[in-house]
């Protein structure tokens, strides 16, 4: 209904209300339209995608030239069809008469609108960023660490910057891991240009604008999301840090000033340093940490037997280093790659990876629309495999899950404090990415050192190394191959937040969810298949949100779990 006094209080006048239009009346013809433009665009799509997901899978397990240079040539396709321009106008013509009378039709058009959208550039510039970014990516799957001629895996690197006590091997061990920034550096600013060219020819003031509108996401809102989210983390970090950086600083035989970026265990200080009384990986060395993930989702009624099946999940030459799940088809063929080593990260990270599994074609039904057969946005597919992945770090699962903890009263306290934490650091990792990636894309040519290190030092609160200038910020593999992604991850860790408190409420009868821990319960899978899953993407991610947690996403519940209990 038009409020006609909102029209006059925002001073539009009582013209602008006759000017505004009426109500498109639904057209029988123009929803049967649609439906055979859906149709035609599954037809052509789907054994493309398909093909496509295949050759990324393979690219990424082999490392082989040919299978990149497949990966390469099965995007082309889909990108060739996508840019076809007499489609994209039939598209746009069927979207903007609003005379879709079948919401399902109608929401169908709107993603395949987006998708049709971002493609409508010369074919010769998709090819250029599919090449160019395909290149960093292939360069972040070779690139192994050098120290003293030996090179290091990713989880070597791992293990050097949690484990020694030498500032000077720390040092040498984080350059090193660096320096694939220097290697992809003139590439990734070429395909910044290359990106930003891409949504200049499409109205767009740049690539990340355009991409936050590709997302359904707004760029004002966001911001004033992640400003809101500065205010209410900094305080309670800056004490946590505090304390880790006196336990660090002890450690290491140092004042707090002297720490630098290679003394906070992790190559980003994205993850909580293991400063706390107990080894919270000794649990994990002498367990089978596939088995623990089978048998806890099978546990809670979303089996992922198939997935393990055919997933790839330790450590080989020229393998992606890194872990991700992939929908290969959906129509059930989803698979996870990992490189798995017995400690508390990669416990955490195939709770992470499988939570994703079962929030996809597994378990979205097929008679779900082959184009919102899919989670409803990347930040829900985030947000369940964090609500999953924090488990890691609960002693009650792990116990429950017939795991043994030698001292289960240090481990809690120490798991517990960093679990909290854990939310509190990546948040202020996550204001770094979003503010540096957006800076770049409205003004690539700027000191993007400077910048890296600014943001890094405002939100993190991590000093720089005096006299180091040095592309750090390309050695984060996102930047290439996840571009404007990372937002997602903490609004996922809101969404995360909020589902498992909606859990403790609705299915565990108002529990505390500080002592919800699913397992066994196959209630919790079939509240995640019912209020989460069964939408698909039929549903915005704020409307998911709302009809899973009956609220729209906000940080409460966030706020919640990082305070101390």
């Amino acid at each position: 209904m038009i409020d006609l006094r909102m029209l006059l209080t925002a001073g539009l006048g009582l013209m602008a209300f006759w000017m505004i239009p009426m109500v498109v009346q639904a057209s029988p013809e123009m929803t049967e339209r649609a439906r055979k433009f859906v149709a035609a665009h599954e037809a052509k799509i789907r054994p493309l995608e398909h093909a496509a997901s295949l050759a990324w899978w393979n690219a990424n397990v082999t490392g082989k030239d040919e299978d990149f240079e497949k990966k390469v040539e099965a995007q082309n396709r889909i990108d060739e069809a996508l840019a076809d321009r007499d489609k994209f106008r039939d598209l746009k013509e069927i979207k903007e008469s609003g005379q879709v009378d079948d919401p399902i039709v109608a929401r169908q058009v709107n993603v395949l609108y987006l998708q049709y959208l971002e493609k409508q550039v010369d074919p010769a510039l998709l090819k250029q960023i599919v090449a160019k970014s395909n290149a960093v990516e292939k360069a972040f799957n070779v690139f192994r660490a050098k120290v003293d001629g030996k090179e290091m895996t990713d989880s070597q690197v791992r293990k050097v910057l949690k484990e020694s006590k030498n500032s000077e091997r720390l040092q040498a061990v984080w350059e090193a891991s660096k320096a694939i920034g220097g290697l992809v550096e003139a590439d990734l600013k070429e395909l910044v240009k290359l990106r930003n060219e891409a949504a200049h020819k499409l109205g767009f003031k740049n690539f990340h604008a355009m991409q936050l509108y590709l997302n359904e996401q707004d760029t004002d809102e966001l911001i004033k999301l992640f400003d809101s989210l500065d205010e209410l983390t900094r305080g309670p970090f800056r004490a946590a840090k505090e304390e880790i950086d006196a336990k660090l600083a002890a450690a290491y035989g140092i004042t707090a000033d002297q720490l630098r970026p290679w003394h906070y265990h992790d190559p980003f200080f994205q993850e909580t340093p293991a400063v706390f009384a107990a080894d919270i990986d000794e649990p994990f060395r002498q367990a089978d940490l596939i088995k623990l993930t089978r048998d806890f989702y099978a546990g809670i009624g979303l089996p992922v037997e198939d997935v393990i099946a055919r997933s790839d999940l330790f450590e080989r030459a020229g393998k992606s280093p890194h872990a991700f799940c992939t929908d290969i088809d959906r129509a059930g063929d989803v698979r996870v790659l990992a490189n798995v080593v017995p400690n508390n990260y990669w416990m955490a990270t195939l709770l992470h990876e499988f939570g994703h599994s079962v929030y996809s074609s597994k378990n979205i039904p097929q008679s779900k629309p082959y184009v919102l057969r899919m989670e409803s946005h990347i930040l829900t597919t985030e947000g369940v495999a964090m609500m999953f992945e924090r488990l890691a770090k609960r002693r009650a699962w792990l116990e429950k899950m017939g795991g043994k903890v030698a001292n289960g009263a240090a481990f809690d306290a120490a798991a517990s404090k960093m679990l909290r934490y854990q939310l509190l650091i990546f948040s202020r990792w996550c204001q770094v990415m979003l503010r540096f990636e957006k800076a770049m894309y409205e003004n690539p040519n700027q000191d993007l050192n400077k910048l890296w290190w600014d943001l890094v030092e405002k939100y993190q609160m991590v000093h720089r190394s005096p006299g180091r200038n040095a592309p750090d910020y390309a050695s984060k593999i996102h930047i290439v191959s996840a571009p404007v992604y990372y937002h997602n991850y903490m609004m996922g860790e809101l969404f995360a937040s909020q589902v498992h408190h909606a859990i403790a409420r609705d299915v565990m009868h108002d529990a505390d969810p500080a002592t919800v821990i699913y397992v066994g319960d196959k209630a919790v899978g079939d509240f995640m298949k019912k209020r989460v899953f069964e939408p698909g993407r039929s549903l915005l991610w704020n409307d998911l949100t709302r009809h899973a947690t009956g609220e729209g996403l906000n940080p409460r519940a966030f706020a919640a779990d990082f305070k101390e209990k």
